[in-house]
């Protein structure tokens, strides 16, 4: 451990205070913690909350348009406060390192894994690219990476997202700074891909003895990795203690408002009993992309009116490229797609406007998705012009009807998605949708960005919309524990196959394939030695599933 002494204080954070400029309102008030050594303190709440920016303002930093205004920070007896802009920017990256949600948005493209892990000792005089070169590889290997002498020859694109999650861990480590700062890093991955990022920090903080702060939305996550865990609301503290102490005996309404929506049980919907024909019918279905083999291989499946019809699988599955066939934008090479008993062609472009209209998505990330330079008017009034060509007063007052259905205020309809919420941006990424007036939504993971209090509200609210509207989904997701509460049907994909189809309690249910089993074990529980005993059991599972795998590809 580099000759670091386990719990040695080398944080405290007290009284801290964040506000931004110009409106005042105050982001963070009175936060106060210490860290030590080899310790990770868990920071807990619900978008808004203020875990990015206590989590930020360690490093000294905070987003364009806030400010630190009081508190200490105090990293070895040294207040980063009192630092200068040159102090403070040695500090980043050597002494405090940050590890983000998003690993893909985080990298540049243009350069290799080796030349980015390596900058950051290099830039700061630690080792010479040479060492810095054999430093990678060794956390590589540390990081269970594939092929560790070769791997940061690749370029972010080329590995898989759980992987460069790990290599975004691996470019925080190769400083070996004193701290670490999780946000939200394993948010964005499938369950499977999660366990395994999940183990490989965890050793990282216990092999190099670093103090980490690990922030989540999710206490089963943070169950499994945090010593100590401090829960966030409105940018206060609302509680803090030992994880043992929070998870078993929350003392504060909130916290315990938080432990009892994650051990709520879950009921499955019942399916849909009647004789009406399928909205949606795939039939054998082939799809590839140029250079890979079929990442759609034979799919069958059918979703009715009123349905919500799951798609789950780890990453590559091949859940989004499904989604891209349906819609056109990636081509069928074989097999037949009918929508209302009506063949689609295979290629948007080749699609009326009803039947575009008919269709519609709803993205991961409405930061990316929506226009943020755009009013809400602007963005959620361009279907009602496309597909219905109304004058612009009855454009507003359908704006208007949709934020309503959507519980967001009728002044929001000149603001932009900057001034919004998470929870809202989503909203208005429904909003949109509907405006077309479509028959079928394709939910592409819309909540797994979200923060748990909020991805309820959201689930509640699909729920509401399609029993006032009748619109069916194909709601395509990592999280288990979504499913159960949404659909009636799920669809098991593993390697661009069907494994496992039908209705949801009964995919679910005894006898399961191979990779459902692995899939089910792989949802983190809110017990401290739960992913000792899921890494355990993941072996003899795993190997079921690639004897499962053999199978197929006979």
């Amino acid at each position: 451990m580099n000759g670091r002494r386990m719990g040695e204080e080398v944080l405290e954070v007290a009284g801290l205070r964040v506000v931004a400029r110009g409106v005042g309102t105050v982001l963070v008030d009175d936060v106060g913690f210490a860290l030590r050594r080899g310790e990770v303190v868990g920071l807990i709440g619900e978008s808004g909350a203020g875990k990015s920016t206590v989590g930020l303002a360690i490093l000294g930093y905070t987003r364009p348009g806030c400010a630190i205004e009081g508190g200490r920070i105090l990293f070895q007896g040294r207040d980063i406060r009192a630092m200068t802009p040159p102090e403070r920017r040695a500090l980043r990256g050597a002494s405090i390192a940050y590890i983000a949600q998003s690993a893909a948005a985080s990298f540049n493209p243009a350069m290799t894994l080796f030349e980015q892990i390596s900058e950051i000792p290099v830039r700061h005089r630690l080792m010479t690219p040479a060492a810095a070169k054999v430093e990678a590889i060794r956390l590589f290997s540390e990081l269970e990476l594939p092929d560790p002498e070769r791997f940061g020859d690749r370029y972010p694109h080329q590995v898989s997202g759980g992987q460069l999650q790990r290599a975004m861990a691996a470019m925080a480590m190769a400083a070996k700074p004193d701290i670490l700062v999780f946000d939200e890093p394993t948010t964005a991955l499938d369950v499977t891909t999660q366990v395994e990022v999940l183990a490989a920090f965890r050793n990282l903080i216990r092999e190099h003895g670093t103090a980490a702060v690990y922030i989540t939305h999710d206490l089963a996550v943070v169950a499994q990795i945090a010593d100590h865990i401090m829960v966030l609301r409105h940018g206060r503290t609302v509680e803090h203690g030992t994880a043992d102490q929070i998870l078993r005996e929350p003392r504060e309404p909130y916290t315990r408002h938080l432990v009892a929506e994650r051990l709520a049980p879950h009921r499955y919907r019942a399916d849909i009993v009647g004789g009406e024909p399928p909205l949606l019918e795939l039939q054998d279905v082939v799809a590839s992309y140029h250079t890979l083999p079929r990442v759609i291989d034979g799919v069958t499946l059918d979703v009715r009116r009123g349905d919500t019809v799951a798609v789950v699988g780890e990453s590559g599955s091949g859940k989004s490229t499904l989604a891209r066939v349906i819609t056109g934008l990636l081509p069928r090479e074989a097999g037949a797609i009918r929508f209302r008993g009506e063949t689609l062609p295979p290629r948007l472009r080749e699609r009326s406007r009803d039947q575009l209209r008919r269709v519609q998505m709803i993205y991961q990330m409405p930061d990316v998705a929506l226009n943020s330079c755009q009013t809400l008017y602007e963005i959620i009034g361009r279907p009602v012009r496309f597909y219905f060509g109304r004058p612009r007063a009855q454009v507003r007052a359908r704006v208007r009807e949709l934020l309503a259905l959507m519980d967001l205020p009728a002044d929001f309809i000149d603001r932009t998605p900057p001034e919004l919420s998470g929870g809202q941006k989503q909203r208005v990424g429904i909003a949109r949708a509907l405006a077309a007036e479509p028959d079928l939504i394709i939910c592409d993971e819309v909540t797994s960005a979200l923060d748990q209090l909020v991805g309820e509200e959201i689930l509640g609210l699909l729920r509401r919309l399609q029993d006032e509207l009748g619109v069916a989904y194909l709601f395509i997701t990592h999280d288990l524990g979504t499913v159960k509460r949404i659909a009636n049907k799920v669809a098991v994909m593993l390697k661009g196959r069907l494994v496992a189809a039908g209705d949801t309690a009964r995919v679910f249910a005894p006898p399961l394939h191979p990779y459902t089993e692995l899939l089910l074990a792989s949802v983190p529980e809110m017990r401290r030695d739960w992913l000792d005993e899921a890494l355990v059991g993941r072996q003899r599972t795993v190997a079921a599933v690639r004897n499962a795998q053999i199978e197929l590809a006979q």
